[in-house]
């Protein structure tokens, strides 16, 4: 019996290995527009698809970061400039894809714009803290993914969305979790509308600190600890504060520089004629959040406070 279910299981991944690696053909004609390519994950993904000959349209954040772009790729590659958060930024962004890939269409979206702070214990973050965090992380998606899907859907394309392993299992405060579940949900939603259009629709899960927006935390430190009421700093302590901070950057630095790891799977989901619908970025992705966040919920919340500081208040 065994035997057999051994059998079984290597044939099916056998099948999966084999059905993952038929590409997509004419992939160097086709047209893909990745958001947050300033630096990170969109740049070096740009990048990537440019030298892979593929028609890459880029939308930065800053002119500094577009120009600096096309100085490192050839002359396929065009830039735009978008903020995500902005209805009118977006629309000028489509009226611009439209006008570069004509009646070819999309075939990929890439939604990779995002922020890692401000960051933090919840009770120390104020309502606009979690705005900002969710209107680029989440609404961002959201509004370019509405504006994009005709051009999309005209190929039968891809729409890949970069969440993350927070959007399944909450470490810490702020507004990046629960943007990230969002994204989690707007995703799965989305697949299963667009299904019968031929669409696919892609989740990439990096690991927990798998990325390079969570930056300058230290300076975050003094602005939070600086503008909490008295009753707040008496109640967590400044030591608190320092430590719970510490503790990130080291999980931060603990964390892999390749990024790689998340735009292979990302070039993965646009190439491949059988894409999968998750892809989990990094060994920490998936051998340790992706598995806690089936754990029960007193496991999982034992190993994620399990180093974090105590309030001076603590009971």
């Amino acid at each position: 019996m065994w035997l057999y279910l051994a059998a079984l299981v290597g044939l099916y991944f056998l099948h999966r290995w084999y059905r993952e690696r038929q590409t997509v053909d004419n992939l160097t004609e086709r047209y893909v527009f990745i958001t947050g390519c300033d630096s990170g994950f969109g740049n070096q993904l740009a990048r990537q698809l440019d030298i892979q000959g593929m028609q890459v349209l880029a939308a930065c954040f800053t002119q500094k970061g577009a120009e600096q772009l096309e100085k490192a790729t050839s002359e396929r590659l065009k830039t735009t400039i978008l903020d995500v958060t902005s209805t009118e930024s977006v629309v000028a962004a489509t009226t611009w894809v439209k006008g570069c890939v004509g009646n070819k269409g999309l075939w990929g979206l890439v939604n990779n714009a995002g922020i890692g702070i401000p960051m933090g214990p919840n009770e120390c973050l104020t309502k606009h803290d979690f705005e900002k965090m969710i209107n680029v992380n989440l609404l961002g998606v959201v509004d370019v993914t509405l504006h994009m899907l005709p051009l999309v859907k005209k190929t039968r394309g891809r729409v890949i969305n970069v969440a993350s392993t927070m959007g399944r299992i909450a470490c810490f405060g702020g507004g990046y979790c629960p943007a990230k579940f969002g994204v989690e949900a707007f995703s799965d939603s989305l697949r299963r509308e667009l299904r019968p259009f031929g669409v696919q629709v892609c989740i990439v899960e990096p690991g927990g600190f798998l990325t390079s927006i969570f930056n300058n935390l230290n300076d975050q430190l003094g602005n939070v600890w600086s503008q909490l009421p008295s009753d707040i700093q008496e109640s967590y302590g400044q030591q608190y504060f320092e430590n719970y901070f510490a503790l990130l950057q080291r999980l931060i630095k603990s964390g892999s520089n390749n990024l790689y790891l998340v735009t292979d799977c990302i070039e993965h989901a646009l190439r491949s004629s059988y894409p999968r619908t998750r892809y989990s970025a990094g060994w920490d992705a998936k051998f340790f959040y992706i598995p806690l966040s089936y754990m029960p919920t007193s496991v999982a919340d034992y190993v994620v406070t399990f180093s974090l500081p105590k309030p001076a208040q603590a009971v």
